[in-house]
């Protein structure tokens, strides 16, 4: 049987993000890693020590994520996800993809990347803002675009799934937030979200 990795990058571990990893990792029998769980962590520290024969091709920093970086190299695939946090992935996200990418980078022309087994991906993004963000054109096509094709070349074929128009709280009343409408994306939710799972459970199980 296959060994996927989930990956949780939100540091709310039940809310739009988390349960979509979770029902990806329901689809593929994996559990769920939740990084703001961990221990103390750091992004890429540019020691270039993954650059040096003796450890070519992996990270030597020694912190949480060292076995997460272990695992990875060893799973069969990978499911993560994160918010959308102020036009960026989280800060959580950000720290395991410099740590995941770079270890990968070999600036040599003849042998650019130093990972010999890829693996299929999935990265999931949930956002408040709506669906014509991430359509072509949109704020944050780019954004997105630039992690798939950065993951797809490093770590191995991904797909991508969004949830935009996000419920944020359960209770809009508790927040003078005239920007938004809490019944009117409460509707959006309960229209889309189901699917947006299943469509989680399925890739999930795909990579099974």
């Amino acid at each position: 049987m296959k060994e996927i990795i989930a990956i949780n990058a939100s540091p709310r571990r039940n809310w739009n993000t988390a349960q979509l990893v979770h029902a990806a990792a329901e689809g593929a029998g994996a559990e769920v890693i939740d990084l703001y769980a961990l221990e103390k962590y750091s992004g890429c520290i540019s020691c270039f020590g993954c650059k040096t024969e003796q450890h070519f091709g992996e990270c030597v920093c020694r912190d949480a994520l060292t076995p997460v970086l272990q695992r990875i190299r060893q799973a069969d695939g990978l499911i993560i996800g994160t918010p959308n946090y102020l036009g960026e992935a989280s800060a959580a996200f950000r720290a395991l993809y410099e740590r995941l990418i770079f270890q990968y980078i070999t600036y040599e022309l003849e042998r650019p990347n130093a990972n010999t087994r890829p693996i299929p991906v999935l990265f999931i993004m949930t956002s408040n803002a709506g669906d014509g963000a991430y359509a072509p054109g949109g704020f944050y096509h780019a954004l997105v675009k630039n992690y798939q094709d950065t993951l797809a070349r490093f770590i191995g074929p991904t797909k991508v799934l969004i949830a935009s128009d996000t419920v944020q709280v359960k209770d809009y009343s508790r927040f003078h937030w005239t920007l938004f409408d809490g019944a009117a994306k409460q509707r959006h939710r309960d229209a889309v979200f189901a699917d947006l799972l299943a469509e989680a459970r399925g890739i999930g199980s795909e990579m099974a």
